[in-house]
């Protein structure tokens, strides 16, 4: 894949700020619930490049392969929490909402397992990392974690 172009060079003050409310939302909630709320946005927007970032992040989270593998099918595998599954359930509701809004049930669940802060803060999130896949799909960004990391130290 080739970048159509980097949007940290053409909008850099813009993207510093991005990335700092990316950054602080991804805070906002346990690690492990974040991780997975990432990856399976990514997965249902195809978003290669995310999957990988974010696949490689879980584990270094202590996320095991076993429900990473199968977080495509989470509603069958006995893995996750009731929370996580809630916060799963918001995830793909929130990003297909242009496939109809029927997250009525969904928001159900949601607010059997988080505090209304917590659902503002989930929210955030989704919203944030659909922002990400829609930058990295449409720009066809690919970034290497390793690499990413190592500037993150630097």
């Amino acid at each position: 894949m080739t970048a159509k172009l980097d949007p940290f060079a053409v909008a850099p003050a813009l993207m510093k700020n991005w990335m700092s409310t990316s950054i602080a939302v991804a805070s906002s909630l346990e690690p492990s619930l974040i991780e997975l709320v990432k990856i399976r946005a990514s997965q249902i927007n195809a978003c290669a490049n995310c999957i990988n970032m974010h696949t490689v992040e879980a584990r270094a989270k202590g996320e095991t392969e076993q429900r990473i593998y199968l977080l495509s099918a989470w509603r069958e595998a006995p893995c996750y929490t009731d929370r996580e599954r809630a916060a799963l359930g918001w995830t793909e509701a929130l990003t297909r909402l242009s496939e109809g809004h029927a997250h009525e049930n969904a928001y159900q669940t949601l607010q059997a397992h988080f505090t209304q802060e917590e659902q503002v803060k989930l929210t955030l999130m989704v919203n944030v990392i659909n922002g990400w896949n829609r930058l990295a799909v449409g720009f066809g960004l690919w970034v290497d974690p390793a690499a990413a990391a190592a500037k993150a130290v630097a």
